[in-house]
């Protein structure tokens, strides 16, 4: 604002005197010359730009204004900004001092686990020589009540009686002393057994922290499976049902007004007509194509049995490739898996997928849409399907099918395997756990499972979250 003055009293102060200069003049000649004229004219011209550029002043003094609105506004939303990345901060360096906290109790447990343990072997070591000596004893105190038998008819003497008094003594001492180890041994079981099972809790916090970091880095945003919404049950223990017109898909006869999950017959186009397992939730039916809960079928089946299907659609059950390709060679169809791990947690994974036919071995191509859980399945790849008795990953000789158990998509045989071996927790033997029923992402460790269930659904589905 002092540049704009100073800029006017330049632009002004010379028209005073030209303005008495003007007066005098006229005062003595009133025939003025050109010159003067068109001295006159350019006072005039500066007249106009001083009056110019005090408008352009009044405009610069009114974008001043408007621009410092904005930079207060923009402060104050750098403000908001700054605070909520410094809260952010503080609840990161939080959850970092929380699972260092759990790491060292960890170490501290495992340390006190194998102190236990070593001092239980001593004392069980110490209890087995006790034990010999009590048996000692009593052979000793068997022979003694021989001799003591013997000797009822004979009056014994005073020494031999104190020998036997002080013998019997010294058994129940003896007796007394492996009552009282064997109960600190009881003691020192019920304590292992604690340490133990907090050693698992504090196990399972850790793998939720972890397994919480890494899905804010790798599915930040990403929200953790719905409760599927319940259905009315109309007939629970319905078996069949056929409507009017056979339909293609479960999706199909959702849409005809059947609400109950179970067994019902369903006709692709261009197919044979057989039966499926539609699942109700989230406002549609799925068809099921594999099914895994207790372990009670066999899936180290042959190619033919993988091919046309096996099991009890009720319970365990592989719906079969060709028919899985029936139903989903009729449009795009979303394929989504299911898996429960021992300790009960749930998590899933949801694919825009194709399959492929018998002649490409049922080619698998997968592309990930969402889940809450990191991926075990390669995508953009072409993934054949093999048996132990059909390979057709000929790069590989490597048998992942005959020595990781049941039919699958192999890539790479350590990826994951949901139709292998199933294997209870905490089973000896590191080969056994690998062709177990188990999720493994690249980077990541094994989730042993309890139950997967694989399904799909026509991609037309608008909410199946």
């Amino acid at each position: 604002e002092n540049m704009k003055i100073v800029l006017i009293f330049l632009f002004v102060a010379p028209l005073a005197p030209s303005a008495r200069a003007e007066k005098d003049y006229s005062s003595f000649d009133s025939a003025v010359s050109p010159e003067t004229k068109s001295r006159f004219a350019m006072l005039d011209d500066v007249r106009i730009l001083a009056n110019g550029l005090l408008q352009l002043g009044h405009g610069l003094k009114d974008f001043v204004h408007k621009t410092k609105g904005q930079m207060n506004d923009i402060f104050q939303k750098l403000y908001i900004f700054d605070r909520s990345f410094y809260e952010l901060s503080l609840q990161t360096s939080e959850i970092k001092e929380e699972e260092e906290q759990l790491r060292q109790t960890t170490a501290r447990l495992q340390i006190n686990n194998e102190e236990i343990k070593n001092l239980s072997q001593e004392m069980n070591l110490k209890i087995e020589d006790l034990i010999q000596n009590k048996i000692q004893l009593q052979e000793k105190v068997w022979g003694l009540e021989d001799k003591v038998t013997k000797l009822a008819i004979i009056q014994p003497s005073m020494q031999e009686t104190k020998e036997i008094s002080s013998l019997k003594v010294f058994v129940e001492e003896q007796d007394n002393h492996i009552k009282q180890l064997l109960k600190i041994v009881e003691d020192q079981h019920v304590q292992l057994d604690r340490q133990h099972n907090q050693i698992l809790e504090l196990e399972d916090k850790l793998n939720h922290i972890e397994l919480q970091e890494l899905a804010e880095t790798s599915f930040a945003g990403e929200q953790s499976e719905p409760e599927a919404t319940p259905f009315p049950l109309r007939n629970t223990t319905a078996r069949w049902y056929t409507p009017h017109g056979v339909t293609p898909d479960c999706t199909a006869l959702y849409n005809s007004g059947v609400r109950s999950s179970g067994v019902y017959t369903i006709k692709p186009n261009g197919s044979e007509a057989f039966d499926v397992y539609c699942e109700m939730k989230f406002g549609s039916s799925w068809t099921v194509i594999q099914n895994r809960v207790d372990g009670s079928l066999d899936f180290n089946q042959t190619w033919d049995a993988y091919t046309n299907g096996f099991g009890d659609l009720n319970e365990e059950f592989w719906l079969g490739l060709d028919k899985t390709r029936s139903i989903t060679k009729q449009g795009a169809y979303i394929l989504r898996i299911e898996l429960q791990d021992w300790r009960d947690n749930k998590r899933y994974v949801q694919y825009a997928f194709s399959l492929g036919g018998p002649e490409t071995d049922y080619t698998l191509q997968l592309q990930r849409i969402s889940g809450s859980i990191p991926n075990a399945l390669p995508e953009q790849t072409e993934l054949r399907f093999s048996t132990a008795d059909h390979i057709t990953d000929t790069t590989n000789d490597f048998n992942c099918p005959k020595n990781y158990l049941g039919g699958w998509w192999h890539s790479e045989c350590e990826e994951t395997n949901l139709n292998g071996k199933y294997v209870v927790p905490r089973s000896r033997g590191r080969v056994d756990r690998r062709k177990g029923l188990y999720w493994k992402p690249k980077k990541g460790r094994y989730y042993l499972l309890k139950s997967t269930k694989i399904m799909v659904h026509p991609t037309d589905l608008k909410s199946f979250e």
